[in-house]
């Protein structure tokens, strides 16, 4: 009889060294079609808590 396999052979993402405050937040569909067009259109696709990190560091760079 065969051993087993692990099935998961994906690699977890290791987490960052110090942890931030969690803040959820919920999105309408049409904001978050917004939202995944805008992922799309970066070079490295971001997922989506990515994305609204660097969305929200755009804002607040931006000068009122």
């Amino acid at each position: 009889m065969n051993k087993a396999t692990d099935v998961n052979t994906r690699t977890r993402k290791k987490r960052p060294p110090v942890t931030g405050d969690l803040v959820g937040v919920r999105i309408q569909a049409e904001m978050a079609t917004k939202l995944d067009n805008w992922r799309r259109q970066q070079d490295d696709l971001p997922n989506r808590p990515e994305a609204i990190r660097r969305l929200v560091e755009i804002g607040l760079k931006v000068k009122k």
